[in-house]
């Protein structure tokens, strides 16, 4: 276990349903981030695609391309990566975020709610399981964006660290994405990340970025511009987790009851 865990939270602009360019684009991202020398690496939701109801245009397996391309990255670099892609698997196409270590493939979470104000819910299959991965000893939750709004999925049961969240989140509800990060560090007394994109998608919707980091309070960490392909590094403390659960143990209060699908 490590106390200190570097984090890149990765603002990018997507090129619209072109996986290649938006490898090439996101590896010279990277190789500046390496550098400076970080644990683990969040990209958007999507980051091949951008937000795309045409899955059957950019859909991989899980032995595809992207997935091959973000191993080769973190064998090579002693890093960890993670964003969400389109997957296809057996017969299905999920918004899937894979999680890549030094070791390959820890795992993947699929999203669990899917956009119904866009019909995400008709081109893909929802999760229904929530994923712990382990990192460095590392308590990981990771989640995707419209997954935000709903809180008792993300509640933390699992004692986890730190709750992420990868996005194609629009300027229209921004607000929103705001007001919900902060929340969810406060409730969860977990440090909570947010990683969206920038730019213009191929059906005309905007983003501005908006990316962030709170810490087990509710405090921001990151100064990220807003509407710029832009990268921050955040540094993120086991004891500053376990100083705040110790002083204010609210998470010993929580309430008990079972989640029903």
């Amino acid at each position: 276990m490590q106390d200190i865990l570097r984090i890149a939270l990765v603002q990018t602009d997507l090129v619209w349903e072109a996986p290649e360019a938006n490898r090439l684009r996101i590896e010279e991202t990277l190789l500046a981030i390496i550098k400076e020398g970080v644990d683990l690496v969040v990209l958007p939701e999507m980051f091949t695609s951008g937000f795309t109801m045409n899955a059957a245009q950019v859909a991989e397996p899980m032995t595809g391309t992207t997935v091959s391309w973000m191993k080769a990255l973190a064998a090579t670099h002693d890093i960890a990566i993670t964003g969400s892609l389109v997957i296809e698997d057996n017969g299905h196409y999920y918004n899937r975020l894979v999680f890549v270590s030094p070791k390959g493939v820890e795992g993947f979470y699929n999203k669990r709610h899917t956009f119904t104000l866009v019909g995400e819910d008709e081109v893909y299959h929802a999760g229904d399981k929530k994923w712990i991965v382990t990192y460095k000893g590392w308590k990981l939750c990771p989640l995707i964006c419209y997954d935000l709004r709903f809180p008792v999925w993300a509640r933390n049961v699992e004692a986890y660290d730190v709750l992420l969240y990868v996005a194609n989140w629009p300027i229209p509800r921004i607000a929103a994405w705001n007001t919900l990060l902060q929340a969810r560090a406060i409730e969860n007394m977990s440090y909570t990340l947010g990683v969206n994109r920038v730019g213009v998608d191929g059906v005309g919707a905007t983003y501005n970025g908006s990316s962030a980091c709170y810490d087990v309070l509710g405090r921001l960490l990151t100064t990220l511009p807003l509407e710029q392909s832009a990268y921050e590094i955040v540094s993120l403390s086991k004891t500053h987790i376990n100083r705040y659960r110790r002083k204010f143990k609210f998470l010993q209060d929580k309430d008990q009851f079972n989640l029903l699908k």
